[in-house]
């Protein structure tokens, strides 16, 4: 089993955590400590559920909140793009991001869901 920093989409995720940490600080500061700090938090926990996953026999439970969560990020940084909070530019760039980290995850929820059947 391959550490969970060594996994293609930690690094991905660990790499858009990093973006979400830049852009929100840009933010105007009624959104900056609502939804930036929840788009903060929601991408940590999204981080949370690779490490468990990669510790786990059953990934698929974890998997799938790890899913959860990085539609919940993409609806987020959505949000701020329509609030002119991010640009244009950017919110393609970040959601290129959230696109391979979501493919990821349903690329290894699927293999492992056909080891199982």
């Amino acid at each position: 089993m391959a550490k969970h920093d060594e996994l293609p989409v930690y690094k991905a995720s660990y790499d858009l955590l990093l973006e979400i940490f830049r852009f929100t600080k840009e933010f105007k500061r009624e959104y900056k400590y609502t939804v930036g700090e929840s788009l903060k938090k929601e991408m940590l926990e999204m981080i949370t559920y690779l490490y468990r996953a990669n510790s786990k026999h059953d990934k698929q439970e974890t998997l799938q909140l790890a899913r959860e969560k990085i539609e919940v990020i993409r609806l987020f940084v959505r949000m701020m793009k329509d609030l002119h909070q991010i640009s244009l530019k950017r919110f393609v760039q970040v959601n290129k991001q959230i696109e391979n980290v979501s493919r990821q995850l349903t690329g290894w929820q699927k293999s492992k869901k056909e080891l199982t059947v």
